[in-house]
């Protein structure tokens, strides 16, 4: 679609010029740039140009909504008129990661490691749902399917093989993607974290004895009378990310000092020897004890004040997604999921104020139906049944944080709830989020989140239309587009 060029113009004039763009690319209905100098951004002006749809600005990027299609033309006149050559995601990430202070690089850093193996791990998810549909007792009757219909065993089993194998083999997943990040080769990173969970060594979870209690010996290796554990670091976090750092790093040199002719004979042999034995025999171990440590921490917050730190999560979750800083809890997530407890705490809160946002925004769209308008009104309606599916930044950025009030309505509710979950020490597993986020709830628990949700659908509309009351600003004023998750580009 053909945009009129002197729109773009003035979006360049009201964005601090062409000299305040560092870098410039676009997704599917936005443009992404990095400036140097936000506060020179007239937002007034850029709001009155018709072209745009909607700005906003996150983890150092400022974003402008134009719409599918449209944007592709807009983005062409945008590197035409400003002279910046066009950059990719990560260029303009890059370009933004540059003005971070260090706890942020730190959180986009774990971001960038976990996100691109998410789509597996919602995958496994969902199977670990459809095969707790299968066994699990009371939801059918007192019998599970699997005990109704013993034909059903079988595939059960494979199912959940299928969907275990995601989280058994998780080190493999991070080592990839860490290296990817780390600027290491992503093969290398993958073969370490699958040295870290090889089935020949002993397994955490087979170490106690559940007769006596006591702790079976771990194996060990004589390695010149260093004694090194034989232990297998399956389903942990922190060994494979520490040790992967350490991987690009050692790869990284070597590459810089060894002759082209034998690289492929010497760098990744020796890194991995090198950094192998360095995971044994220091990194495992500290990372470990650190990651008990941590694991510790928010079990003894649970147990001992579960309704405070319920409450506090789901107080900070949704401010936290608008900066970005949410991701840094997958790496608890998944922590607390590989240790005893099987479970973690905080991902069934996650689901909740998925629907929490999604029924904000239905109250939004009553709201802007009973005013008739239709194109808010639109909005409104896809975005709530987008936040209930478990993707909420259509109803955040485009109906909810606008308006104000239905965000702080959903807010309050997920802090609200997240307290009844901590007190009933409410587990889930990393999985979907939403309405479906019911199947990602281990057994024992999903009554309670039940509850929760019923909870998470009814109060925030009750609280939007309270609220709406109260609202200073007239309806529409500050309504922005819909934003599309990056999950979706």
């Amino acid at each position: 679609m053909a945009v009129n060029r002197q729109e773009v113009k003035d979006i360049i004039g009201a964005i601090g010029g062409k000299d305040n763009v560092s870098a410039a690319t676009h997704c599917v209905t936005r443009l992404r740039l990095a400036l140097k100098d936000e506060s020179k951004v007239d937002k007034a002006a850029l709001d009155k140009i018709n072209l745009v749809k909607g700005s906003f600005a996150a983890n150092n990027q400022f974003q402008i909504v134009i719409g599918p299609g449209t944007v592709d033309e807009a983005y062409k006149v945008f590197v035409d008129e400003t002279g910046v050559g066009e950059s990719s995601k990560d260029d303009v990430k890059a370009a933004a990661a540059e003005k971070m202070n260090p706890l942020q690089r730190a959180i986009k850093t774990l971001g960038d490691v976990f996100i691109p193996i998410l789509p597996a791990i919602v995958t496994a998810g969902l199977l670990l749902g459809l095969n707790n549909v299968l066994t699990a007792g009371g939801l059918f009757g007192k019998q599970s399917l699997v005990e109704m219909f013993p034909q059903l065993k079988d595939l059960a089993e494979i199912i959940n093989f299928i969907a275990a194998a995601p989280f058994i083999f998780l080190p493999a997943l991070i080592g990839w993607s860490a290296m990817r990040v780390f600027g290491g080769s992503p093969l290398l990173g993958l073969v370490l974290g699958l040295i870290l969970c090889h089935p020949g060594l002993a397994s955490q979870y087979s170490l106690g004895n559940a007769e006596t209690g006591e702790l079976t010996k771990i194996p060990q290796w004589d390695v010149f009378g260093l004694m090194i554990n034989k232990l297998n670091y399956q389903g942990q976090v922190l060994p494979v990310l520490i040790a992967a750092w350490v991987l690009a790093k050692v790869e990284r040199w070597l590459n810089k000092r060894v002759h082209d002719s034998i690289k492929m004979l010497v760098v990744g042999p020796v890194s991995l020897l090198l950094v192998g034995f360095l995971s044994f025999i220091i990194i495992g171990p500290v990372a470990l004890w650190l990651g008990t440590q941590i694991t510790d921490f928010i079990q003894m917050i649970f147990e001992s004040a579960g309704w405070l730190g319920g409450l506090v999560y789901g107080l900070v979750y949704a401010p936290l997604v608008i900066t970005g800083l949410h991701h840094m809890f997958l790496a608890v997530d998944f922590q607390l999921m590989s240790s005893p407890l099987g479970g973690t705490y905080l991902w069934p809160i996650l689901a909740i104020s998925n629907i929490a946002q999604g029924s904000a925004a239905f109250a939004a769209w009553f709201l802007y139906k009973r005013k008739k308008m239709v194109k808010e009104e639109g909005l409104a309606l896809t975005s709530g049944i987008s936040g209930w599916l478990g993707v909420t930044e259509p109803a955040m950025f485009g109906v909810n944080i606008p308006l104000k009030y239905p965000f702080i309505a959903a807010v309050i509710t997920t802090g609200i709830v997240g307290a009844i979950f901590g007190s009933q020490q409410v587990l889930g597993k990393v999985g979907v989020g939403g309405v479906p986020g019911i199947i990602s709830i281990n057994d024992g628990f999903r009554g309670t989140f039940l509850i929760g949700m019923i909870i998470a659908i009814v109060l925030p509309i009750v609280l939007t239309l309270i609220f709406s009351n109260f609202a200073k600003k007239k309806m529409g004023e500050d309504v922005a587009e819909p934003i599309v998750s990056d999950k979706n580009i």
